[in-house]
């Protein structure tokens, strides 16, 4: 337990320390926000700060934090190390400051934020990239929860509801709330999802400390249990609760809801560091269920997946009501992300095209086909028993691959800015490489050896940095 508590204070010192730095980094100021002078009452409205807090962490807390953080720990207690300090100098700084970046830009999205400072190529590719991805998190956050739900229900109810009705149900909210003004639907329901998340979070945190199991430490000797290598496999499998691309997708929603720049660092900065806590407890979670007799103690295969580990954990930990309660917490997290990745998809549709969205008519026209196309991949998830884990597989290096081009589109805005640069570029390169290497190595990429695909990194890695120090040089030179 001493690796967790020491990790839990690194987080919140990472938030008031580091947080505050890269906020003087930044430079918030007083200026009139999107909120205030583009407000057109469906995206663009101002929010009570608390609220807007609160929105954004559902946004991004999908089941990244959690499910990513038990198979994270199948590594060892090193997923610590990568869940503190990614979080701290790459994943928050990464939120925070495309979210003020999209406030400075009238709200853009990403792929306009990406064009203007990578070029229009690349803009385009982003465009592609970033709807492809948020469809897939409409989809597979459909599904997910809906497992859960209906193990749920199916229980009270004698076995006469099934996985597929919630399926219908949670996809019939994400039309409902893609559709209607941001302060209709997610406004006002939000609040009791994050009470269902946060009471997860203090439940088994309190649960901890009270069990104190005995877990392995940071240095002690652990053997894995994943054949897979812990560079690059861990960065991509600890996604959201370390970095993830998909936030950079969701902060232009609040980007357009706050009223003063300077709400930004508890914001999109804090918010990520409350999703590295809701990681850090799920993984001391997972380590007691992997390494200290937990799958023995409710019955379980030490194999298990992440949702048996949170089904298991839940009832032993937490008695019946109470993991009810837990459960709900770990299905708001997804639904809570799957709405609004839709809802983002839309809004950067409408931004390439330029189309307003004011009205209902012009939001329909862009939502039918996005709802048909998550619909085929929801029912590709049902019909094929693989179907989850083969758009979950993509989805994973995609998310961290879009992280990749948003920290060099910030490295370059810092750059022009004669700003201290080095806070973007180092998890640039960084994410660079781990995304590269995965896909040399994994299995489902090139499946080429580990000598060639470490090679490939590092040469990678070394053309990123000449790359970047002839482009600064050049960039230096007409400033």
């Amino acid at each position: 337990m001493i690796s967790f508590v020491l990790s839990l204070l690194a987080l919140v010192l990472g938030y008031i320390v580091y947080g505050r730095f890269v906020e003087r980094v930044f430079g918030p100021d007083d200026r009139p926000t999107p909120a205030v002078s583009q407000a057109d009452g469906v995206d663009f409205i101002v929010l009570p700060s608390w609220k807007i807090f609160m929105i954004q962490f559902l946004n991004i807390a999908g089941t990244g934090p959690i499910f990513g953080a038990i198979m994270g720990m199948m590594f060892g207690p090193t997923a610590y190390l990568w869940i503190v300090l990614g979080c701290i100098f790459a994943g928050a700084t990464h939120d925070y400051l495309s979210g003020m970046l999209s406030i400075r830009h009238g709200g853009a999205g990403l792929p306009e934020l990406v064009g203007t400072y990578l070029g229009r190529k690349t803009r385009n590719v982003m465009l592609i990239f970033s709807i492809l991805l948020l469809v897939m998190v409409g989809a597979v956050f459909v599904y997910s929860p809906a497992l859960i739900m209906g193990g749920l229900t199916a229980s009270w109810t004698g076995g006469s509801s099934s996985a597929m009705t919630w399926v219908g149900i949670i996809f019939g909210y994400y039309v409902i709330a893609t559709l209607m003004p941001i302060d209709k639907i997610i406004g006002k329901i939000y609040p009791l999802f994050a009470i269902a998340l946060l009471f997860m979070a203090v439940a088994l945190l309190v649960m901890l400390f009270i069990k104190c199991p005995s877990l392995p430490e940071l240095w002690s000797p652990v053997e894995p249990l994943t054949a897979q290598p812990v560079f690059p496999a861990l960065f991509i499998t600890i996604a959201c609760g370390a970095i993830s691309g998909f936030h950079a997708t969701q902060s232009p929603l609040m980007a357009r809801c706050v009223k003063s720049e300077r709400m930004g660092r508890p914001i999109f900065y804090g918010a990520m560091i409350t999703e590295g806590i809701i990681a850090l407890i799920w993984a001391t979670v997972a380590s007691w269920f992997f390494y200290d007799g937990g799958a023995t103690a409710v019955g379980s295969h030490i194999a298990a997946q992440a949702p048996e580990v949170v089904t298991a954990v839940a009832k032993d930990w937490l008695g019946t009501v109470g993991s009810v309660l837990a459960l709900l917490g770990v299905v708001a997290a997804p639904i809570t992300s799957g709405d609004t990745a839709l809802r983002s998809a839309r809004l950067i549709i409408a931004e390439a095209i330029g189309m307003k969205q004011q009205k209902l008519y012009s939001r329909l026209l862009i939502c039918v086909p996005l709802f048909a196309v998550t619909a085929l991949l929801i029912s590709y998830n049902v019909a094929d028993k693989e179907g989850f884990n083969t758009i979950w597989g993509y989805f994973g290096w995609a998310n961290q691959t879009l992280s990749v081009f948003t920290l060099w589109m910030l490295t370059v805005y810092l750059v022009r800015q004669q700003k201290p640069y080095w806070i973007a570029l180092l998890p640039a390169l960084f994410m660079t490489v781990v995304c590269l290497t995965f896909i040399l190595i994994s299995r489902n990429g090139l499946a080429l050896s580990p000598a060639v695909s470490y090679g490939i990194g590092i040469a990678t890695l070394l053309i990123a940095i000449t790359w970047f120090g002839v482009w600064k040089r050049k960039a230096t030179s007409k400033q």
